[in-house]
């Protein structure tokens, strides 16, 4: 069996180990899984790019704080997709 070693920053390595290990994976079965599916895709097995999600805008963030905000608050108010758009420009 073929071994690898790769570097990679200290603390993006920890997030990855806290996140496989919740899923019951190690690193290496990981990196396993990542490499059958690329080869079954015939390329990277997920979109790489440098587009944000729009969810995730300013905006969209700034409202849904607003939002959780008022909800606490007792005070939460549904608005309009409409109403919404309005509050953008």
């Amino acid at each position: 069996m073929a071994q690898i070693n790769i570097r990679i920053d200290d603390n993006l390595k920890e997030k990855a180990e806290l996140l496989f290990e919740e899923l019951g994976l190690n690193m290496s079965t990981a990196f396993n899984i990542f490499i059958r599916q690329s080869i079954r895709q015939g390329g990277i097995p997920f979109e790489i790019t440098t587009q944000v999600d729009p969810l995730f805008s300013e905006f969209n963030i700034r409202i849904l704080n607003e939002s959780i905000k008022e909800a606490n608050e007792g005070k939460f108010i549904s608005k309009s997709i409409e109403e919404l758009k309005e509050m953008e420009q």
